[in-house]
């Protein structure tokens, strides 16, 4: 049995009349991407400076108007990548870099040097307040930490004052979540009395869950805490980081923008340390979901995949929320069956609203419209078989033809797995629209030539095949259908009824096709099954479809 006892449960906030839970999100945060240090750190093999440079650029290209580009103090890499942001004029005027750096005198003025040539950047400092690290990695009280986060932000005030650059500063009570709350407000005032920020030059105070280690409301609490307790609040971004631990970062983050927050710090895909950051593209298409502009240009998501696996070397989830390969894919046939029927449903509608179960949003909206909704195995239905044929090939089949060829494509997916599109055209094409051995099928249609005498009698003029044997036969009806009906009666003795007829056009343009649908009841033996004609001519394909159809009670 699981040794639960040797962990002790973290403390909730106590938080009277709190506010977040009634409240709605109605726009989206301050977007910050530390894709290229949080999560370039947390690779297996760290991006070069030219892959670093891609992934900035495409970073721009989304949309980010703050990137942390780094720790340009930690490594020559580093330096070099910044320096090349710099010296190969990437940096739009409207885009704000940020770099991070400890709260030590030499590292500030190396960052410093780093960012020579840059006309705004933010400048992130931080330092660990935890209990737990105070207690085991520092050895330090509370005054002494805070002592550490004062003289940083002295440093960066006195380099700030020489740069010829803006300068904001972001500071992180790093491990905010195990760190007391009137701690963490005591430190971050310490740093704001001696920063001075004030509307026009605001201050970040970024509270990050570096370890995620309580419910998403718990963090909630400790983000309004702090909103209701900051002094200047006019004068601050209250900004967090929230990591995915206990795998609700997206829920402590969604949580903690109900709770004040005004700006979010993340990954493209949730890449980051352990089980990584909170993935800005999830929360941003949740946003999308919602009717609210996430401020992000995310129409492209394949090429984003694209680059992040060749810039990252690491692959993203097929059941990635939004992204994943199979997220807008059914196979479970109930889903197909109200996928279908909830896009028949949109196509009838005119107010613009998407609308359709199981599809929280349009794939089309995400660059995802050339990828399979719905795909077949053996869990799937006659809903779906349905919609692969009409969205692929364009056969709008009959509902009473639904199970009929779902049937058949069940057998052939409980024997190989998943069908392809293309194996069910294939197969659709060997039940209905081919002529089979006459041994079989006795059937065969050959030409049809229809008159109409004036009193609204059609005289159907036949020829076909029956058992092999070449056959000719004229017969009168009250159209198309009856007329050739009563013509194979008379000469084979088929006792048989037309229940449901159905037809469409195939394809637009002068060369148009239609394809037409019968259901033939057989009088003696009780059997019913779909017969399907494919011509040119509407009359033609109707025909088809009755051979069709009785080539099928024969077998």
């Amino acid at each position: 049995m699981l040794n639960y006892k040797k962990y002790k449960r973290v403390p909730v906030v106590k938080l009277d009349e709190r506010q977040w839970p009634n409240k709605e999100i109605e726009k989206a945060p301050i977007w910050c991407s530390v894709d290229l240090r949080d999560g370039n750190q947390a690779l297996i093999e760290p991006m070069v400076v030219e892959e670093k440079i891609e992934f900035f650029n495409l970073l721009v290209k989304l949309g980010f108007k703050e990137i942390e580009v780094g720790f340009p103090s930690a490594s020559q890499i580093e330096y070099d990548f910044l320096r090349q942001l710099v010296d190969r004029k990437l940096i739009p005027d409207d885009v704000v870099i940020q770099v991070l750096v400890q709260c030590r005198e030499h590292l500030i003025e190396r960052t410093f040097e780093s960012l020579q040539g840059i006309k705004q950047a933010v400048v992130h400092i931080y330092n660990s307040t935890s209990t737990l690290q105070r207690d085991v990695v520092f050895g330090m009280d509370r005054e002494e930490i805070k002592k550490i986060a004062i003289e940083g932000t002295r440093l960066v005030k006195q380099y700030a004052a020489e740069f010829p650059g803006k300068i904001i500063l972001e500071y992180s009570p790093e491990s905010f979540t195990g760190t007391e709350l009137d701690f963490a407000l005591d430190i971050c005032t310490a740093v704001q009395n001696e920063w001075q920020p004030t509307p026009d030059n605001k201050i970040i105070f970024n509270l990050p869950a570096t370890v995620e280690m309580t419910t998403p409301n718990v963090y909630a609490d400790q983000i309004e805490w702090m909103n209701k307790h900051f002094k200047d609040r006019d004068s601050i971004i209250l900004s967090v980081h929230p990591h995915n631990d206990r795998g609700t970062g997206i829920a402590a983050t969604e949580l903690a923008l109900l709770a004040g927050a005004d700006r979010v710090e993340g990954t493209l895909f949730g890449n980051g340390e352990r089980t990584g950051n909170v993935d800005i593209l999830n929360l941003a298409y949740n946003m999308f979901s919602q009717g609210i502009n996430p401020e992000l240009e995310l129409e492209h998501v394949n090429e984003i995949i694209e680059v992040y696996e060749r810039c990252c070397k690491m692959p993203v989830g097929m059941r990635h929320p939004y992204v994943g390969k199979l997220v807008f894919t059914a196979f479970s046939g109930s889903h197909q069956d109200a996928i279908n029927k909830g896009i028949q449903a949109l196509a009838k509608r005119e107010d613009g609203i998407w609308e359709v179960p199981y599809l929280p949003v349009d794939p089309s909206d995400l660059g995802r419209e050339y990828e399979p909704i719905v795909r077949i195995n053996s869990q799937s239905g006659k809903g779906g078989v349905a919609f692969v044929m009409d969205t692929y090939f364009g056969y709008k089949l009959p509902k009473g033809m639904h199970k009929e060829f779902a049937d058949v494509i069940q057998k052939i997916a409980e024997a190989q797995g998943e069908v392809s599109p293309e194996t069910i055209m294939e197969k659709f094409t060997e039940e209905y629209l081919v002529a089979k051995t006459e041994n079989e099928y006795p059937y065969e249609f050959t030409s049809c030539q229809v008159v109409d005498d004036g009193a609204q009698v059609s005289i159907a003029k036949l020829k076909f095949k029956y058992k092999g044997e070449e056959k000719y036969v004229e017969s009168d009806g009250n159209g198309p259908i009856d007329a050739v009906h009563k013509a194979l009666k008379k000469e084979t003795g088929i006792n048989t009824k037309v229940l449901d007829y159905t037809q469409h056009t195939l394809s637009e343009g002068s060369n148009a096709k239609a394809a037409a649908y019968m259901q033939v009841l057989d009088k003696e033996t009780g059997k019913t099954t779909y017969g399907v004609g494919v011509s040119s001519n509407i009359t033609r394909a109707s025909i088809r479809a009755l051979f069709s159809a009785l080539d099928r009670l024969a077998k």
